[in-house]
Formats: C-alpha cells, structure tokens, sequence
C-alpha cells in the first residue's frame, strides 16, 4: 500500500490503525476548475492522487480536504495574514469539511468518494487567535487549523466523522480497498 499524500496527519492516521504502507509524493496540480464544487474537486484530487503513484503490486491510497465556509472553499493559508482572516471568518460559526479519498489498483481502476463533516468553532478574541497563528499550526492545514492539534480547543462541535476532518475518513477505506479488489486485513502490521 502506498499513502499518495505527504501529510504527516494521514500518515499517522494509517499508523494508527496499524496499516503497513509507504508514503509517496504526488505531483498533482491541485487547482480547481471553475465552478467546481467542493466534493467533486476533492474527489478528484484524490484520484489524481492515487492514480499518480499507483504501479505493478501495488494500490494507492489518495485523499484531499478543503473547508467551505459559507459557500467560499478555503484551502491552506500560505502565510499567517491568510491565517487569520480564515480564522476570524470561521470563528464563532459553523462550517463543512469535505474529505476526498481514492483507492486506486494496479489493474488501472480507482474506487473513491468524498465525505463531510460540518464543524462548529467557538468565538475567539483577536489574540487567540494570534497566539494560535504564533504556534505555526493553521499554516498548511485546510481552513488554517488542525483539529488533532492546539485547534481542537476552539471545536465546539463536530457532525460527522472527525477523520474527515483530519484529512483521511478511515471508515470508507475498508470499502474502497475491498470495491478495488483487495482485502484491507492484508495490509495490517502483525502484531
């Protein structure tokens, strides 16, 4: 198994649930087409992802995540400005995260989905959200805060799965591996 991602979240989300796997970089263009909406975007990066990386003996395992809050998609801030304009606007409101994962063959087919969470931030006061900015974390996370991280004080709720949230939604993996031809059990790290 191949990790098609170099998200050291999703790695550890694989390792958590003892998968033995090795991590591949794809190089994907991540734009996103006009007027694409959010789940199909990340469906497709998922794929894009996979099918990348995907080769003889081996299956891919591609995901990507974006926030939407009030219908605009938020990606990953590149500097702390971009940081905090997202997380003033997500503060004290509720939002979707939508998750795309894919499993892709060696046989050449891909099997994939795109899942959502929506997820409820407390109100914070202009310096927290400067501390949390100061820590490093919001930058190169989707809607510039980490959930499994120092963002997960300011979650007041999550509907959905919280995987998903994080950049990997583990309950669809099983399926997916099993729709392209594969028994998940096949990739655990004995015991």
């Amino acid at each position: 198994m191949v990790l098609a991602s170099g998200s050291p979240r999703r790695a550890a989300i694989l390792k958590t649930i003892s998968l033995r796997f090795e991590v591949m970089v794809p190089g994907v263009d991540e734009l996103r087409h006009p007027d694409e909406s959010p789940d199909v975007y990340v469906e497709r990066l998922a794929r894009d992802k996979a099918m990348a990386v995907v080769g003889p003996g081996v299956i891919a395992v591609g995901a990507d995540t974006v926030v939407v809050h009030e219908g605009r998609v938020m990606g990953k801030p590149v500097h702390p400005d971009e940081a905090r304009n997202m997380l003033n606007r997500l503060q004290g409101s509720r939002h979707e995260v939508w998750t795309g994962i894919a499993v892709a063959g060696p046989t050449g087919g891909v099997e994939s989905f795109a899942d959502r969470a929506s997820v409820t931030f407390m109100t914070m006061t202009a310096d927290e959200i400067d501390d949390y900015i100061d820590t490093g974390e919001p930058l190169d996370k989707a809607g510039a805060y980490a959930l499994q991280g120092l963002g997960a004080r300011f979650i007041e709720s999550v509907d959905g799965s919280p995987y998903t949230v994080i950049g990997l939604p583990v309950h669809l993996l099983d399926r997916l591996v099993s729709r392209a031809g594969f028994d998940l059990s096949d990739f655990v790290r004995p015991g």
